[in-house]
């Protein structure tokens, strides 16, 4: 069955995947340029994108935007319009992805219901369209560091605003990486499809009705963790839990996600990033000891994405993650993916994958019956015990199934198998009250602790 699964998943791409990437591709290279200097290819480039989206309700103004701004007229409007053109395009790549995905397994997903919007800060969201929109007319070659310091003031109060913290880290990120790379006329390759991803994301935020809306509804029942995921940055990190929500009203089961992070410096790696988190020991306790947790009144929202209250969790019984993705995983209810989250970077599902062979050298793959599907270990966490020499010797595989690069790829999170013929069972948050590995803490005694001796100098330099 798992074979057939498989098959479905890694046959060709859904038609018109690859011709639609290329459609986005040819836009950032008109944008790396700037949309004040396009020559004829790269203006035909912005009236292909927008002939791929004239059926849409977005045609008519995406159309006018790519004659316009090809004419020499960049409006601010223009280039929002091609932005929302760019991102209605990336959208649709999600789904026929999802929708390959989802009929490969077998899921169920729900169906997506818009929120109430509510009021914007405009002042502060026009300053960032301003900004965004010049990037654009200037081009990532054009970029300097007087471009990218324009939007300083402008971050500032956007942190200030908790509602607005989602834009406020994503324009921080794209100015950081900005003003690290300039001056950017002097790369040899430009990042275009990251920076043009981060741009349109950012600049349709900034719409009216662009941000998330709604609170949530409030959630109870019992949670069983599948994995963690680890996004660990330079400045930040993020742990992501996948699980299966068991409503207490005995409703179906449904896959949701929770993510806690933390700002941090680039010095903290390593299982010391568990130690930023130490607001959440609740979920902390449940990932290293592999336990169900009782939630109450959890917000949760359309996306899926419970709204972590660790005051609002309990430690729960032993719950064997293989066991709950053995029994519930192929039954529970997949949720709805919001309209602005819809791009192929963000399908990331949880599977179960078992009885497959890894070969012991060359490249990694998960061998099931001759099907094969590539691992991503270039994703496995430094804080977790999930090494790529225990992933070869498994046989039963809890992961992420990511498109990436034109192709789909495994992201473990969990693995049982052998090792060195002894019986090996790794989980990615393990280690999240601290290392298991006797050599590993050892070595992190040795070093010390990187994060106390942070806390203490910032605590010595507020007291002067």
């Amino acid at each position: 069955m798992l074979s057939v699964q498989l098959a479905g998943l890694i046959d060709e791409p859904p038609a018109g995947v690859d011709e639609a990437l290329d459609l986005v591709t040819g836009f950032d290279e008109a944008l790396t340029n700037g949309f004040a200097r396009l020559g004829e290819d790269r203006a035909s480039a912005l009236t292909a994108l927008a002939g791929a989206v004239a059926a849409t309700p977005l045609g008519d103004r995406v159309g006018e935007a790519a004659g316009k701004v090809a004419a020499g007229s960049v409006a601010e409007e223009h280039v929002t319009a091609l932005a929302a053109g760019r991102t209605a395009l990336l959208g649709a790549v999600h789904d026929a992805l999802l929708e390959r995905l989802d009929a490969a397994l077998g899921r169920t997903r729900a169906g997506w219901e818009e929120p109430h919007s509510t009021a914007q800060s405009d002042n502060l969201l026009s300053g960032c369209r301003s900004w965004l929109n010049e990037l654009a007319i200037t081009g990532w070659r054009g970029v300097d560091h007087d471009l990218v310091s324009a939007v300083d003031q402008t971050m500032e109060a956007l942190l200030e605003e908790p509602r607005l913290r989602r834009l406020a880290v994503l324009l921080d990120g794209l100015a950081a990486e900005l003003r690290a790379s300039c001056p950017v006329a002097t790369m040899v390759a430009v990042p275009a499809r990251r920076w043009a991803d981060m741009w349109a994301r950012a600049l349709v935020l900034t719409q009216a009705g662009g941000l998330p809306a709604g609170a949530g509804e409030p959630v109870s029942g019992r949670l069983l963790v599948l994995g963690v995921d680890v996004h660990e940055h330079a400045t930040a990190v993020q742990a992501q839990v996948h699980a299966i929500l068991e409503p207490a009203d005995g409703g179906q089961c449904r896959l949701v996600r929770t993510s806690v992070a933390a700002t941090k410096v680039d010095t903290i790696v390593g299982t010391a990033v568990w130690r930023l988190l130490t607001g959440v020991p609740v979920l902390l306790n449940a990932l290293a000891k592999r336990r169900s947790l009782d939630i109450k009144d959890m917000p949760l929202l359309g996306s899926g994405d419970l709204v972590w209250h660790d005051d609002r969790a309990t430690a729960g019984e032993p719950a064997d993650p293989f066991t709950t993705a053995r029994v519930q995983l192929g039954s529970a209810l997949a949720p709805a993916v919001p309209p602005l989250e819809r791009h192929p970077v963000r399908v990331a599902e949880p599977v179960l994958i078992e009885g497959y062979t890894v070969p012991k050298r060359g490249e990694m793959v998960l061998d099931l019956d001759g099907m094969k599907i590539t691992v991503d270990t270039d994703r496995l966490p430094s804080c977790g015990p999930l090494t790529p020499e225990i992933v070869r010797g498994s046989e039963s595989c809890i992961g992420l199934v990511r498109w990436d690069a034109g192709q789909w790829l495994l992201q473990p999170l969990a693995v049982q198998g052998t090792v060195k013929k002894l019986p090996v069972t790794a989980h990615t948050g393990d280690w999240a009250q601290g290392p298991t590995d006797p050599k590993i803490a050892k070595a992190e005694a040795r070093n010390g602790d990187a994060v106390a001796v942070l806390r203490e100098r910032a605590g010595r330099l507020l007291r002067k």
